[in-house]
């Protein structure tokens, strides 16, 4: 298949029948990126299918072809994860937040930045947190890094004092199962009480398994959420919630992300990503026609599964989708 962000009849039929009654008519989306394409490097092909420049407005245009007629709101970071292009990327961000009193930003931030300037430009601007990465990382490979190589502690204490957030991308092949991660998380969190982390991709549960082994090393911990962005199983949900409450899980579309075709599955003890160029679809299964959906499709569906699962209330998801991001960030 040609990679295209075109809405396809059978997207509009599945939304209708899955999500509709499901997704509320307010959400918050608690991680997406708003950029130019350039920011990106590399650029991908799935990214050039899409818009050149994603402004908050061009990013509701967006949403409203996966999500129709929700009012959306959120937490934006950039999409410069780079030492080239993260201050550029969050230049273009702080101009697009300023535009919505409904909606906060991020500063993506590297771990070689003074600390003393994070807090200048956090007091500046209105934002409320930072957005780190392993891609600045100096360890080989950087899928390796523990998280103090890209979140050095100096950064975090700039975020407690200043009352910030953090979304944290872990890496490492176990994710949350690997005990580093686990040591790190909970020092930063008990070592600094004001910082609120935001464990991504449901603590990096592509492979649901590492989430359910890891999240218990996390109970008790009162300043730690995690967000649902772009994972298609939902087995790391329902860890979640079932450990440390539904209003630690806040929902989020990883845009653009949540505009490519495919999904994520767990294969052994990792996970792998099958995109809509990944395989020839209409051949590649004799007993059936497989259509691929956006993957922001099969991530709310992962959600409702585990909410149907927890036998969760209306308000509950409610609260997910979002009370838990606007009470978070004081909105």
């Amino acid at each position: 298949m040609s990679l295209t962000w075109e809405l396809r009849e059978y997207d509009r039929e599945f939304f209708a029948r899955e999500l509709d009654s499901f997704v509320p008519n307010q959400v918050f989306d608690s991680h997406a990126h708003l950029y130019e394409v350039s920011h990106w490097n590399p650029v991908s092909p799935s990214l050039k299918a899409g818009p050149s420049v994603a402004t908050l407005d061009e990013y509701r245009r967006q949403m409203e072809r996966i999500l129709p007629r929700r009012q959306m709101s959120g937490l934006f970071f950039g999409a410069g994860l780079s030492e080239q292009w993260y201050q550029v990327s969050n230049q273009f961000v702080v101009s697009e937040v300023s535009k919505d009193s409904q909606s906060r930003g991020q500063l993506i931030v590297s771990p070689r930045q003074d600390p003393e300037r994070i807090r200048e430009e956090v007091r500046k601007h209105r934002i409320v947190g930072l957005k780190v990465y392993h891609t600045f990382s100096r360890h080989t490979p950087t899928w390796d890094s523990e998280v103090k190589e890209f979140l050095p502690e100096t950064h975090v204490r700039i975020a407690d004092e200043e009352g910030l957030s953090i979304t944290l991308h872990m890496v490492r092949a176990r994710a949350l199962a690997d005990p580093l991660n686990q040591d790190q998380i909970r020092y930063y969190c008990q070592t600094y009480p004001n910082i609120r982390m935001i464990l991504a991709h449901a603590a990096r549960g592509f492979n649901p398994n590492h989430t359910i082994e890891g999240i218990h090393a996390l109970e008790g911990l009162r300043n730690v959420w995690c967000d649902s962005s772009a994972v298609t199983e939902a087995g790391g949900f329902e860890a979640i919630v079932e450990t440390l409450g539904h209003s630690r899980l806040l929902w989020g579309s990883d845009f653009p992300i949540s505009h490519r075709r495919g999904r994520c599955v767990a294969i052994g003890d990792q996970f792998l990503w099958l995109y809509e160029d990944t395989l020839d679809w209409d051949t590649v299964a004799a007993y059936a026609k497989i259509q691929p959906l956006f993957i922001g499709h099969e991530s709310l569906r992962a959600l409702k599964l585990a909410a149907m699962r927890l036998h969760l209330s209306d308000s509950q998801v409610e609260d997910i989708f979002y009370n838990n991001g606007r009470q978070l960030f004081g909105l």
